[in-house]
């Protein structure tokens, strides 16, 4: 790397971590002068409450994360340009394209840390600040492991009425098995009163339930004692992931749900849209840099105020758009994958044809 490249990279890091820990200070305060009075209602310690904020923090960074890097660039473009430095490097034979190549790489280091940290790390941290909200400010409480109902496969539906976690055992199960050839038709039912996950043979041992059987217009009851099956498709941890928001899996867990969704028959369209959306979203910051320097390479009126301004307005709408396509994936009118990264591709697009225009 050039001495010139080093210098760019420099500059920019610093206003970049700058400008992060800027705007996770403006969102924290914001956020705790809006929930202050439900932590002094519910009596919340001190230090609970700056554990809340601890794990909010990583979620604020992922959502900061393009502005910052916007703001970097730019910033680092008009200091050098108020001193004249790009002027000199314009006048030595250096063209914007090669210009833009360190911001272009450091744009890119970002993205694909952002696709770990949002993917594995911000996750973690969202599961730990909901326990604090449904623990201490009784919001967003959901009573896991009850009323569970899902499709085990393409012909097994199977409710669960409580799940005990520590003994991984399901309390008034119903299994409802239908013919493959006619999913309309039900074959039998399990009603039991309690099923129990034996680790060592990886089976469900159902006990203290009835069997009905139907045939044609007949029913048949058999009693059940204790019986031990080995055609479900769900474990344990399974049950608990079913009961999961997106925001709280890892990259890893929503591929898993997906992979499981599709093979219980189950349509996986929104655990994908998240899965590539979670990818296709730390390239913004790559987007806005491709727009942001051919902007702020050339002096205009209103100077940086105007051109920051511009930018942010470009990156409001890029975030607008995703939100948009992001709706019309989960309402099945576009593929997951091209959902994901639609709104990438049609600013790369813009970015380009601005580039192609703007003054070399």
């Amino acid at each position: 790397m050039r001495i010139l490249d080093r210098y760019i990279v420099k500059q920019f890091f610093q206003i970049f971590l700058f400008g992060i820990l800027a705007f996770m200070g403006i969102f924290v305060i914001l956020d705790l002068m809006e929930n202050l009075d439900n932590f002094l209602d519910k009596n919340v310690p001190t230090d609970i409450i700056l554990q809340y904020y601890i794990y909010f923090i990583p979620e604020i960074v992922r959502l900061i994360m393009p502005v910052a890097v916007l703001l970097g660039a730019l910033f680092t473009v008009g200091r050098m340009s108020s001193q004249n430095e790009l002027a000199a490097m314009k006048a030595s034979g250096v063209s914007m394209y090669r210009y833009m190549m360190p911001f272009i790489f450091s744009a890119f280091l970002v993205s694909l840390f952002g696709i770990y940290f949002g993917g594995y790390i911000v996750p973690s941290a969202n599961k730990a600040k909901t326990s604090i909200d449904r623990e201490y400010l009784k919001r967003g409480i959901i009573h896991a492991g009850s009323n569970i109902y899902f499709q085990d496969s393409r012909n097994r539906i199977v409710t669960i009425g409580y799940y005990d976690v520590s003994r991984l055992t399901a309390n008034r199960v119903s299994i409802q098995e239908f013919d493959p050839e006619d999913i309309t038709r039900m074959l039998y039912r399990f009603d039991i009163s309690q099923m129990v996950y034996d680790t060592t043979n990886s089976n469900w041992t159902l006990k203290k339930g009835i069997k009905r059987e139907f045939n044609g217009n007949s029913e048949r009851l058999v009693d059940i004692d204790t019986l031990t099956i080995s055609y479900l498709n769900f474990t344990p941890d399974e049950v608990l992931k079913k009961q999961q928001i997106a925001e709280e899996m890892t990259l890893t867990e929503l591929k898993d749900l997906a992979d499981s969704q599709l093979r219980s028959g189950n349509d996986p369209r929104r655990a994908l849209i998240d899965f590539h959306t979670r990818i296709a979203f730390p390239f913004s910051s790559f987007v806005v840099i491709l727009f942001g320097i051919p902007l702020s390479a050339n002096k205009r009126k209103g100077g940086l105020a105007i051109q920051f301004i511009t930018n942010v307005l470009i990156t409001f709408l890029y975030l607008v758009m995703m939100n948009i396509v992001n709706a019309a994936g989960k309402n099945g009118v576009l593929n997951p994958i091209l959902t994901a990264w639609l709104v990438n591709i049609i600013f790369f697009i813009l970015a380009s044809v601005n580039i192609l225009f703007a003054r070399k």
